[in-house]
């Protein structure tokens, strides 16, 4: 939906050289208004930076009815071509406010040149009250020299690592760049307080934190380049972007162009991975199925009804890729930790990598080299052994058909936990761990019987007891989850 264009100038009237100019529009939008509108600004020659804010209104609505939720953002005169180069910045809703100009700009925006053109203000209505919505958009105009440009400085590929080890981090984190309140650094403090080897940045719609990482990562922290690619649909994360690169979300399901951005995230050598795809808010469940993933978020944040839900379902899936001689899709956590008093690295991935480094990192994701854990308290190790063979998390053991496996787990820091060996017939071994949290776990069985295992730990439940039932399953609900591992394969030959 486009609207009728702002103008500030003739095209033929010089370019003032200093002050300001604004203009105010105002409109309506009544419910089943288009995902995005398209306010055109007749931008002229001179201006040194572009300001908008608006507002809009939030009339009452009857319970269980949503009101209205109205998102922003702004592209320049190169256009509003899906995955275009016009794109200057997104804020979501999170802003009422922002500017542009050639050496800054507000959080989720791009600096650069103010170019003469028609630029687009973007409303995203994406609720929109039964009394429909009311807004107020003003956009202002400073005309000068534009000064000095701003100059990105882009974290490094590589940190100081221990060579093939086990890495921790978290791939999924925000800051005031997009809808968090912690500054970068505040995050890239929270990760080294977490332990964490390697995080991810992932603002919402937009790379603008790209050029302020770099000097917040260093030799005991890898920060990587992402973007949570948040649509109507569903949110992904484009993880390993290059640094400034930019992936579009407008877009549904039913237009057909999630796998046009998946090939772009591929193209840059990144990973897409849904996110919280049981996510019971608007807008946030995955509907664009899972063709293209090359792994899936299970677990977001603290432990909840909706992470039960993603453990089946990747779970399930599991089952039937190995069935069906397809490749696996691996599980990741992270925190999607947004603010105080959510906990950055609460979860985390253990990932098994040849080195400290972006390619590794994300190769080690990729091939499910990885196990979930709480927080660094939590310690594991996981292996299957067969017919002088051993295999670890992300591996394939190939025995005689009736070869005895030995599995085995190794846990710390899960008091009074439950470790749990689940395969494609559901669970079939538990033990309860001491009280100190420590413990080994070994159970035996063979390829014929299993084409898979991976394990779980979890808490006890609020009440104390550690959910103990049979190999039916438990008799009570389980508790919190405190780490989870990818699979171990195993095949017959």
């Amino acid at each position: 939906m486009t609207l009728a264009p702002i103008s500030f100038a003739a095209a033929d009237a010089p370019a003032p050289t200093s002050g300001t100019d604004s203009r105010t529009i105002t409109g309506h939008l009544d419910t089943g208004a288009a995902d995005f509108v398209h306010l055109p600004v007749e931008v002229p020659h001179g201006v040194q930076q572009i300001a908008v804010s608006y507002s809009y209104d939030k009339p009452t609505v009857p319970a269980g009815v949503p009101g209205n939720s109205c998102d922003i953002g702004i592209f320049d005169e190169r256009g509003t071509e899906l995955g275009g180069a016009g794109f200057r910045g997104w804020s979501g809703g999170f802003r009422t406010s922002f500017a542009i100009s050639n050496g800054a700009a507000t959080p989720g925006y791009l600096p650069g040149p103010v170019r003469a053109g028609t630029w687009h203000v973007v409303l995203g209505p994406y609720q929109v009250a039964p009394q429909g919505l009311d807004y107020s958009v003003q956009v202002l105009l400073t005309y000068g020299d534009p000064g000095p440009a701003f100059t990105p400085q882009y974290p490094a590929d590589r940190a100081k690592g221990r060579g093939r080890a086990w890495y921790r981090g978290d791939c999924h984190l925000h800051t005031v760049y997009s809808d968090g309140r912690r500054l970068p650094e505040e995050v890239a403090a929270g990760a080294r307080a977490a332990g964490l080897d390697f995080m991810v940045s992932t603002d919402h719609n937009t790379p603008a934190s790209h050029g302020i990482w770099g000097p917040l990562a260093g030799p005991d922290l890898l920060i990587i380049t992402g973007e949570e690619v948040t649509t109507r649909n569903g949110h992904w994360l484009a993880l390993g972007l290059r640094p400034g690169e930019w992936i579009d979300w407008r877009y549904r399901s039913r237009d057909n162009a999630y796998a046009r951005f998946v090939r772009q995230v591929h193209g840059a050598g990144g990973l897409v991975v849904p996110a919280h795809p049981y996510c019971p808010y608007g807008a946030c469940q995955f509907k664009f199925g899972y063709q293209g993933a090359d792994a899936v978020e299970v677990w977001n944040g603290p432990w909840t009804y909706d992470d039960e839900s993603a453990v089946d379902t990747w779970d399930s899936r599991l089952a039937e890729d190995l069935r069906a001689g397809r490749p696996w899709l691996p599980a990741m956590g992270n925190s999607d930790a947004h603010s105080v008093p959510q906990v950055i690295g609460s979860p985390q991935n253990v990932v098994l990598a040849d080195d400290l480094t972006r390619d590794q990192i994300l190769a080690g994701l990729k091939a499910g080299r990885s196990w979930l854990a709480e927080s660094q308290a939590v310690r594991l190790d996981f292996s299957a052994a067969g017919h002088g063979r051993q295999a670890g998390i992300g591996e394939r053991l190939t025995v005689p058909v009736d070869a005895p496996v030995d599995v085995t787990v190794t846990v710390a820091g899960v008091p009074h936990g439950t470790v749990r060996l689940i395969t494609d017939e559901g669970q079939l071994h538990q033990e309860s761990l001491p009280a100190d949290g420590s413990g080994t776990v070994v159970w035996r069985t063979t390829a014929s019987l299993a084409s898979y295992v991976r394990a779980e730990v979890r808490h006890p439940l609020a009440d104390g007891t550690a959910g103990q039932g049979n190999a039916m399953g438990p008799a009570l609900p389980w508790g919190p989850m405190a780490a989870l591992t990818n699979p171990i394969l195993l095949s017959v030959g």
